[in-house]
């Protein structure tokens, strides 16, 4: 138990820059693996062809879309809830919301995959999927969505030991599952053994057994009682409170990554409807896009329980202090990756295509986007931030401007008959103006006594 309290007086007391890094780095390096784990998806669709690469533009914003939700943003409110408590030294009732974070969980993840499951096909075709891309797209999403109960439950489960500021143990279960998914997925793809090869299916069913075996572990880690928190199934009385705790912060949150997503099917359609090769380089540049701002969700997930705990103890001043050098961190860090694709892009691309014309259209998207990562995973961050403090409406307004500057240009030079290149300066122009408006908002959002 003293090394526990001593644990959490770190975070609520310690230097900020260097108990971020410590909280981070585990974060860090298992959204390092993460990204390996996304290479090689990408690497076995790209051999399956550019039909199937592009089929995986289309579906890979609401694969994506699943983690960001259930991670960043209910994940986000879980955490956060959970800090607070902890900040304001109140142990029995993290205990409690922790119960209500699972029922939470549970819920949206059987929610998500009958809404993808039953209307997937429609929004594919709505996105302008066709023909052979439209079919592998169904195909291969069929099987990806109806396990995302496994992604909500492994990432609500990550959320709840987040929140009591143990980041070793969800990373460790982040390696767990990347490891799972890469080799089950290869595998199950191309066949080996007494598996045939199911192509995609293969794909998917690798990510369904990989987070699976995620929540298998989360589930034992928190009710062997070795961490902060326990998990009581047994009389376990349903609280509104306590589920309003969680909601208040992880709803709205959730606007933010669906805004985030339709951002990006706002071009994926508009691409799609230039022809399947920008497509294919698009999802190439696309797919760095995401990956990028795990950063983002490393550090930014390590800022949470900060700023929780520091609301939770009245510190709003080291709350807003934490926000800022999450911010930076993540900044700096993706400055170097932005520059590095910018000047040199077929360091990323040439791994997924041996197609000039794709590779073009992904060189081009890379050049013109890479430069403005930075803004756009330090705006992520003080999303996370933000979550911590319980104050979340600034976020939203920024990614609500966000999504309407994209939708109105885009459909301006739709209209003008642009090139795929004119797309990906907009995309580009609203990186800047995301990342300006958020540190406005966030800067202006009072981060008093209500906030606790």
């Amino acid at each position: 138990m003293t090394t526990a309290i001593s644990s959490i007086d770190r975070i609520r007391q310690g230097p900020i820059l260097t108990t971020l890094l410590r909280l981070s780095a585990p974060n860090v390096l298992a959204m390092a693996l993460a990204v390996l784990v996304a290479i090689a998806e990408t690497f076995y669709v790209g051999l399956l062809g550019t039909t199937p690469l592009a089929a995986l533009g289309l579906v890979f914003p609401f694969a994506m879309l699943t983690g960001t939700l259930s991670a960043g943003a209910m994940g986000g409110g879980v955490s956060s809830a959970i800090a607070r408590a902890i900040g304001a030294a109140d142990m029995a009732r993290a205990h409690v919301l922790a119960m209500h974070a699972i029922l939470i969980g549970a819920s949206m993840g059987i929610a998500y995959s009958l809404f993808f499951v039953l209307g997937g096909a429609t929004i594919f075709r709505w996105l302008g999927g066709e023909g052979g891309v439209l079919a592998e797209a169904v195909r291969y999403a069929d099987v990806l969505f109806a396990g995302a109960i496994f992604v909500w439950m492994s990432n609500t489960l990550a959320s709840v030991v987040r929140g009591t500021g143990n980041m070793r143990v969800p990373s460790t279960g982040l390696v767990v599952i990347g490891l799972t998914q890469v080799a089950v997925g290869g595998v199950l793809a191309f066949g080996l053994g007494p598996f045939p090869a199911l192509g995609m299916v293969g794909v998917a069913l690798g990510n369904i057994i990989a987070y699976a075996s995620g929540t298998c572990f989360f589930a034992w880690y928190l009710a062997s009682g070795i961490g902060r928190l326990k998990l009581r199934l047994r009389g376990f009385p349903v609280r509104r409170e306590l589920l309003v705790d969680i909601l208040r912060v992880g709803a709205l949150s959730c606007l933010s990554p669906l805004q985030t997503m339709l951002t990006m099917l706002v071009f994926t359609s508009l691409l799609a409807r230039l022809g399947e090769v920008p497509l294919a380089g698009y999802s190439i540049g696309l797919r760095l896009e995401f990956l990028v701002t795990s950063i983002s969700f490393g550090v930014g997930v390590a800022s949470v329980p900060m700023v929780g705990m520091a609301i939770g103890a009245g510190d709003v001043v080291r709350a807003r202090r934490v926000a800022w050098v999450a911010a930076g961190v993540t900044g700096v860090i993706v400055a170097v990756v932005g520059i590095v694709v910018a000047i040199w892009p077929h360091l990323w691309a040439g791994m997924f295509s041996e197609d000039e014309q794709v590779l073009g259209y992904a060189y081009q998207y890379l050049r013109i986007a890479g430069p403005m990562f930075p803004l756009l995973c330090a705006a992520l961050t003080m999303y996370f931030s933000s979550q911590g403090a319980g104050k979340m409406l600034g976020p939203v307004i920024a990614g609500t401007v966000r999504l309407g500057l994209a939708l109105g240009v885009g459909l301006w030079l739709a209209a003008q008959g642009s090139p795929a290149w004119h797309y990906f300066v907009l995309t580009a122009a609203v990186m800047i103006f995301y990342g300006i408006a958020m540190a406005g908002l966030v800067h202006l959002t009072p981060w008093g006594p209500k906030g606790r």
